[in-house]
């Protein structure tokens, strides 16, 4: 089964970390669905008759993601989530998926052309040029107008870091060395920042490329503004050695420490969900080697 890599959010790929930990606090109040296209209404539905076979990308109790033909249809127990993805795809200046039509608790997105640009645990076949492309776009993005809700604050951050910390450490799931070293590590993400508009999970999996050329990007419902290091360290987690490829697309000068520091932060956020959602964060590659790497 395909495995969400975080707090409570639906992947139409694959991993991602947020809604119920750490996911952005924010006010949707500006976030608003689009008009239904009765034509596009009308036609959708026979689409789907005529597949043979619906795929189940993930699931679990919060949400989840079917394919069906070219087609995701994500169920999600929270709109205002839905309202977030579809707000931020309509204000985002790079390729995101079409939306269908939606039908709440149904979101029906197209495919993206193109592949995943990787896999957290799985080496990425993708060429270091599609790795390029994939940081021009996401500056691209940090370069657009900020989104009207806020991100989650580094008090927030660091409240609920702290609190994992701890039940990692008390529980015995990870030695209290590699916690307490990480959390070291993560201090240096939380000093302030200069707010831009951040995906908020732009994971290997959510970035579509083809050939040496970037597509598009998915799962937009953690979109809000952010530290821009955060995206550029999620791309690149567990996938370290692109991280130059990366950081030359992006075009700026970035602190390679801090992007370091989100990679430890993020991992002990997510470990605790993934254990209670039935995922194995110390899967090859996955949150727990990239929590070792940092020794």
């Amino acid at each position: 089964m395909p495995r969400p890599g975080g707090p409570g959010r639906c992947s139409i790929r694959q991993r991602s970390v947020a809604c119920t930990g750490a996911g952005a606090q924010r006010d949707v109040s500006a976030a608003r669905s689009p008009v239904p296209n009765p034509a596009t209404s009308a036609v959708i539905p026979a689409i789907l008759a005529d597949v043979e076979e619906v795929a189940v990308v993930v699931a679990h109790h919060d949400c989840a993601t079917l394919r069906v033909g070219d087609v995701f249809l994500k169920v999600d127990a929270d709109q205002t989530r839905t309202d977030v993805e579809v707000e931020a795809m309509a204000r985002a200046p790079i390729p995101t998926p079409r939306v269908l039509w939606r039908k709440p608790p149904v979101l029906a997105l197209a495919a993206l052309p193109g592949t995943a640009l990787g896999r957290l645990g799985e080496p990425s076949t993708a060429s270091s040029a599609a790795w390029v492309a994939a940081g021009a776009a996401v500056r691209k993005l940090h370069d657009a107008p900020l989104p009207p809700w806020p991100g989650r604050s580094r008090d927030e951050i660091t409240s609920h870091l702290d609190h994992e910390c701890e039940w990692l450490i008390t529980t015995g799931v990870l030695p209290s060395e590699l916690v307490t070293r990480n959390r070291q590590v993560a201090e240096a993400a939380l000093r302030p920042w200069t707010p831009v508009f951040t995906h908020g999970d732009l994971q290997t999996s959510h970035v579509f490329v083809d050939g040496d050329e970037a597509t598009g990007v998915i799962d937009w419902s953690e979109a809000a503004q952010g530290d821009a290091l955060f995206d550029l360290a999620t791309l690149t987690l567990g996938h370290q050695e692109h991280l130059g490829d990366v950081v030359a697309g992006y075009g700026a000068d970035v602190d390679l420490d801090v992007i370091r520091a989100w990679w430890s932060l993020r991992s002990l956020r997510a470990v605790r969900w993934l254990i209670e959602h039935g995922f194995d964060p110390s899967a090859p590659g996955c949150e727990i080697d990239v929590l070792r790497s940092q020794l």
